[in-house]
């Protein structure tokens, strides 16, 4: 099982595919957009924590090439689909990227090929939906003819200490026989496997890590509000707390949540148990607090904006950081086009700075943004400077000579103004 193909040449396919080439495999990576084809062909990254130089030794010995032909299946003994699963307009699971790449590859299946689906999703999709769309299209039987498996990805963009062969991988197989391959496959690059009894197992599993992280961040995020009314610094309690060496994990408040992950995939399990009548209290609690954040910062700018004698309409506000996370550049489902929306339509002028996104790309969610671009500069000339994503670049910034006010929603800023509020 050396010749594998990977659907999706994102933040998650780019990183594994790259594994797989230090493990002495061959890599075709397939995605339906050719910029990035020709990127990759042509030995260029174009995502910032993924160096040019990793992508060109890949290219130099042989191991990877990219495509834009799912018939290139055909040559590989496992495909890996690593596609978005985003949520509708009506906060419903939006599977149409993994069955449309299923019905892709179906009929370039051929027996004893491998198909592992890693993107995030409620358990049932991979031995169900997907399941279907791949025997339909290919007259092949998972289990029998073609093997099937569901392998939770765990990137962790812009930690330097995250490395895919270092990060285990949960594996679950459709039948015993499909765990093995799975099994087979990601022991070549994988240092340890996690096997689990299925693939509906393997899919709860992801989802639970991210309903996790929602609800502790849901909670701190509504002990900031709680704390702050009471004149207590939620940033301080949580750096005392996490000294206790036992029972208690630190997780942050800041201005809502980001990313592929923890905004959306808390409700693909929200959506699926409603199937079986039961009830994610705590999952929807967390989601109408996180979500309720962006609303948080726009009073609290308010406020501050107010002790200078000034409205927000007619304001000029400067958000940093674009990003959802520090020191990336990876903006799906970042809090700062919330507040971006919110104080556009108070009336404020706003702009960004970040230098990690130049220039706003074409988004599912923001179109009406794409092309705009970050101010070059942090400069002294906005009503009211909001700090949205904690970029080490802002933690640095000098802004002690800055006189209007500046609300910094991470706890980022070492170098404060005279007027420095949080939120």
């Amino acid at each position: 099982m050396n010749h594998i193909a990977i659907v999706g040449m994102g933040y998650v396919g780019l990183p594994l595919a790259l594994q797989f080439v230090r493990a002495g495999c061959r890599v075709v990576g397939l995605d339906i957009d050719e910029r990035k084809v020709e990127s990759l062909n042509a030995s260029q990254s174009y995502i910032r924590h993924v160096p040019a130089a990793a992508v060109a030794e890949a290219r130099k010995s042989g191991g990877l090439e990219a495509s834009a032909d799912f018939a290139r299946v055909r040559e590989a003994d496992a495909v890996i689909l690593c596609v978005p699963t985003p949520l509708n307009a009506n906060r419903e699971p939006d599977l149409s990227y993994v069955l449309d790449t299923g019905r892709q590859i179906a009929p370039h299946l051929r027996k004893g090929i491998l198909v592992v689906l890693e993107s995030t999703t409620y358990p049932g999709t991979t031995d169900g939906e997907l399941r279907a769309v791949l025997e339909t299209g290919s007259g092949l039987k998972a289990g029998a003819d073609f093997h099937l498996a569901f392998s939770p990805e765990r990137e962790d963009p812009g930690n330097p200490d995250s490395k895919v062969a270092r990060i285990p991988k949960v594996v679950g197989g459709f039948t015993p026989m499909c765990l093995a391959k799975a099994q087979e496959l990601y022991g070549k690059a994988i240092e340890k496997l996690v096997p689990v009894s299925s693939c509906r197992a393997a899919e709860a599993t992801k989802l639970l890590e991210n309903i996790f992280r929602s609800v502790n961040i849901a909670l701190v995020n509504e002990l900031k509000v709680v704390y702050a009314a009471m004149g207590i610094d939620i940033w301080e309690v949580i750096d005392a707390a996490k000294t206790k060496p036992f029972g208690y994990m630190a997780f942050y408040p800041g201005p809502g949540l980001g990313g592929h992950c923890i905004p959306i995939d808390p409700f693909y399990l929200t959506w699926k148990a409603r199937e079986f009548g039961q009830n994610t209290r705590f999952i929807e609690l967390a989601g109408e607090i996180n979500t309720a954040m962006p609303d948080h910062v726009v009073r609290v700018a308010i406020e501050a904006l107010n002790q200078e004698r000034k409205a927000v309409n007619g304001s000029r506000v400067l958000i940093l950081g674009l990003a959802y996370k520090a020191n990336v550049d990876d903006d799906r489902e970042s809090p700062s086009y919330k507040l971006i929306q919110k104080f556009e339509a108070l009336g404020a002028k706003v702009e960004y700075h970040d230098p990690f996104v130049p220039v706003i790309p074409r988004t599912r969610e923001h179109v009406e943004y794409a092309g705009r671009k970050s101010v070059p500069a942090i400069t002294p000339d906005y009503d009211l400077i909001v700090l949205s994503t904690g970029h080490a670049v802002y933690k640095d910034f000098d802004f002690t000579k800055f006189t209007m006010p500046l609300l910094d929603t991470r706890n980022a800023v070492t170098q404060r103004p005279a007027k420095y509020f949080r939120a």
